[in-house]
């Protein structure tokens, strides 16, 4: 029997995010929502939660059922509670003091350390927010439950206690997630649907293997795109004849058939546009200048420190060369930030060794940080890239428009756009700095998957060089050539990420 059901549903916002969307949510769903950034993900996740009206259509949902919805951003109003206060104060005002008890539960099942749990959530990282979050919506006892990107700020080792506590809920419970972590989705998910303007697809099957079966589908869209537009040229072929043989002999019946023929060609040009074509929320592009240099970076057996001077780890003696893309692992708080600091600052000054980091004068450096501090939120995208590259001013509205920034967004500031707009814009300004060595760290959050794919294709197909901090498992797996780990205050090479990850697991 079906929990909840979606029947033609459609949004339609400044322009219409999906239509005649059917869903059919049933006991032991695991659902994950796949779409392109800004394509409707966290709305539809509202609409079923009831938070929100649908344009049209209709949900209907079992009578009595509850569900339990974790949106992406803690509320302004819980951020000064500490974390049990947070938990607790999903309770029903009048069940706070007798069933307090289940707000300590929830903790205990996220693993929050007893030390963290009086703090505020001010005070806390990104990851124990998001899992404050989670544990609010499971402490209600929901029916079923919406997660909104729920990996989100998390690490490894926190991603790993998501996974397994998803894992090990009732069996009959239906989980429906958004997410742009495809390791994730195939590891918690059992069906997956992919949210499009027209014709969203739903597949029995876990992100990888929906996938590779979506890819099939597309495939055969565009076989069927390119049948329909030959015989809709033919139509029209046929319908120019007819109608110079109409005036030529005035038969009414010819000219009524050449019209026939026109409407009939018209149809088929307006139905046979493939789905497909409707996903990407913009191109991702970078660029590779070049060096004659095989060495790029060199590492003297370097201290990484803290400000203060206390020791995390010595990197050995390490080399970086030319078309390397050096993955560095290692858990939060080993040193990973202090040691891409130290890459910066060598690759700035070159002349001179950087606490043992020694960079090649020829490198130009490309960096990108997770919180994309590199962009001003009160400039507007045009001016972000304005007045930091001479290009022109209708180079850059076109630039722009082609990674998904219409021309009216392009006058907005930058603060109003999206987590995956900013992301867009942050790989547009590193693409047009033509740099020769990449410093990325967290480069796929906010990115969408067709984003994080071709984010993928560029640093391959370019042959980039440089060093790389990512918790997302298939970039990861998809893009680096050398794996660099901290561990016991020590760097050291192996030759692959999968003990790692499986480490991260605890």
């Amino acid at each position: 029997m079906s929990l909840i059901n979606l029947r033609n549903l459609g949004i339609t916002l400044s322009s219409p995010l999906f239509s005649g969307l059917n869903l059919s949510v049933n006991a032991g769903d695991r659902i994950g929502i796949v779409a392109a950034n800004g394509r409707g993900k966290s709305t539809l996740l509202k609409c079923i939660a009831g938070a929100l009206d649908a344009s049209e259509g209709e949900i209907t949902r079992s009578r009595g059922l509850t569900i339990g919805m974790v949106e992406q951003n803690v509320p302004p109003a819980l951020m000064q509670a500490s974390f049990r206060e947070a938990v607790l104060q999903a309770l029903p005002a009048d069940q706070i003091d007798s069933e307090s008890w289940r707000a300590d539960v929830a903790l205990e099942g996220m693993e929050v350390p007893e030390e963290l749990r009086e703090r505020p959530l001010a005070a806390l990282s990104g990851g124990w927010q998001r899992l404050a979050l989670i544990a609010r919506a499971w402490v209600t006892e929901p029916d079923a439950l919406l997660l909104d990107e729920p990996t989100n700020h998390l690490d490894l080792a926190k991603i790993a206690l998501l996974e397994d506590w998803l894992n090990a809920l009732p069996r009959d419970m239906p989980v429906i997630l958004s997410s742009h972590d495809r390791a994730f989705l195939d590891t918690v998910t059992n069906r997956t649907l992919f949210l499009r303007p027209e014709s969203s697809q739903t597949f029995s099957l876990p992100y990888s293997r929906a996938r590779a079966a979506l890819d099939e589908a597309d495939a055969a869209d565009a076989k069927r795109y390119e049948r329909d537009i030959k015989t809709a040229d033919q139509l029209r072929r046929q319908a120019a004849k007819l109608k110079n043989i109409g005036i030529n002999s005035g038969s009414d019946l010819l000219v009524v058939k050449t019209k026939q023929l026109k409407e009939r060609a018209e149809k088929l040009e307006d139905a046979a546009r493939p789905a497909h074509l409707e996903r990407s929320a913009g191109a991702i592009r970078l660029a590779n200048r070049g060096t004659h240099a095989k060495v790029l970076v060199t590492l003297e057996d370097a201290a990484v420190t803290t400000p203060d001077g206390t020791l995390l780890f010595r990197t050995g003696k390490q080399f970086i060369c030319q078309s390397d893309r050096i993955v560095l692992l290692g858990r939060n708080g080993t040193g990973k930030t202090r040691l891409v600091t130290m890459l910066r600052q060598a690759i700035a000054e070159p002349s001179v060794t950087i606490g043992g980091i020694k960079a090649t004068p020829t490198l130009i450096l490309g960096y990108g940080d997770q919180s994309l501090a590199d962009l001003d939120d009160r400039q507007t995208p045009h001016q972000a890239i304005i007045h930091r590259f001479d290009i022109g001013d209708q180079k850059a509205r076109s630039l722009l428009a082609g990674i998904g920034i219409t021309v009216e967004m392009q006058a907005r500031p930058v603060a109003e756009l999206s987590g995956g707009q900013k992301a867009r814009l942050g790989l547009l300004a590193l693409r047009l700095r033509e740099p020769n060595f990449y410093l990325l760290d967290e480069p796929t959050n906010h990115l969408d998957i067709d984003g994080q794919e071709a984010l993928e294709s560029e640093l391959m197909a370019h042959q980039a060089s440089g060093l790389l901090v990512s918790h997302d498992r298939s970039f990861v797996r998809a893009v680096d050539t050398r794996f660099w780990v901290i561990d016991k205050k020590k760097l050291i090479e192996v030759d692959g990420p999968e003990e790692f990850f499986a480490a991260s697991r605890g």
